[in-house]
């Protein structure tokens, strides 16, 4: 259960509220006036509170559960303990994430800027803007409504936020047009310079980096993530995409909507990432590639040419997965065998 100093809870909900926000059905002949307090794991549940069951690894806590709701899928809704409503939905984990969004939203902007905050007078700041301490915005920013600039965070010159967009601790943002409600979490890079030089012996000439970064609505860019600007064409991240933490994308890059990447991945230079592409953690991505639409790459994966859209591929190189795992047993195989006649 979450930790008051931390977290502020909001006001109870009956279960027909919880049931709409869910989109769950309420099972059995349960008071749908009834008052849930709070959200809690199964193990820690009591009657004032709501959980959840969306993987059978955990059907035991279920069964023991003191919870006063679970959301859970239609075949566990008579298993459910006495003193226990189920609130029957196909998406259980989904109807999930929008009750925890009830109980805790988002925290708003303040509105308020803290002194020393320095903002260029040349900078247009919304309506409603918290501004954090020794924050900077440069020259020609556009600072949406509502948005939230966290402490030390750098906007520079000419960069543009969309409403609600919050921008975490010491994250620094240049050559950028960021949409609405996105989430650049802290010490995030966007807008650097792209790894470009032209190689030579005699010594190594940089090429100026004359792309911006252009991300659309609804985007997360976890800590600590670098983010390139183009080199000529722009770094475009689709909407919806979701970002992990330790993440890096080169320059020229295009990763289409509902992206999920996964921490300690590298995606390099000028490849092209489909909608709804799913990374793993630590897979690397060659340059100039393309990655179709819902492929799925496993962790660890190591990408070196191109891959077709709905595939899912493991290793290094990356092959489709089920050759994968033939591969790996075939080794294994081979190596017992050796073993043995050894």
């Amino acid at each position: 259960m979450s930790d008051p100093r931390f977290f502020t809870c909001a006001a109870p909900a009956t279960l027909a509220e919880l049931a709409r926000i869910a989109n769950a059905t309420i099972s059995g002949d349960a008071d749908p006036s009834r008052m849930i307090d709070d959200v809690a794991p199964l193990r820690d549940a009591g009657p004032a509170h709501i959980s959840f069951l969306d993987n059978r690894k955990y059907i035991e806590a279920f069964r023991a559960t003191k919870a006063g709701a679970v959301l859970l899928l239609p075949e566990f809704a008579e298993q459910c303990p006495p003193g226990t409503v189920a609130l029957v939905t196909r998406k259980p984990y989904m109807s999930w994430a929008h009750v925890v969004r009830r109980f805790y939203p988002s925290r708003t902007s303040t509105g308020i800027r803290h002194p020393s905050a320095i903002v260029d007078p040349a900078a247009t700041i919304g309506s409603d803007v918290e501004i954090g301490a020794g924050a900077v915005i440069e020259a020609r920013a556009e600072i949406g409504n509502r948005c939230r600039i966290g402490p030390n965070a750098v906007i520079g010159v000419g960069v543009v936020l969309g409403d609600d967009t919050e921008v975490g601790a010491n994250a620094t943002i240049n050559y950028a047009l960021i949409g609405q409600r996105c989430r650049i979490y802290p010490g995030a890079c966007i807008g650097q310079e792209g790894f470009g030089f032209a190689m030579d012996a005699a010594g190594h000439v940089p090429i100026p980096q004359l792309g911006r970064v252009i991300i659309e609505d609804d985007v997360e860019v976890g800590a600590n993530t670098c983010v390139d600007r183009g080199a000529g064409p722009d770094t475009v991240i689709g909407r919806g995409t979701m970002i992990d933490n330790l993440v890096q994308i080169g320059h020229n890059v295009t990763i289409g909507r509902g992206c999920v990447i996964a921490a300690q991945v590298g995606i390099s230079g000028s490849s092209r990432i489909g909608d709804f592409v799913a990374f793993g953690g630590q897979v690397g991505i060659a340059g100039h590639l393309s990655i179709g639409a819902g492929a799925q790459l496993m962790g660890q994966s190591g990408v070196i040419s191109d891959i077709p859209a709905g595939v899912t591929v493991a290793g290094f190189p990356a092959t489709p997965s089920k050759e994968f795992y033939r591969q790996t047993a075939m080794l294994r195989r081979l190596v017992r065998e050796r073993k043995e006649r050894s």
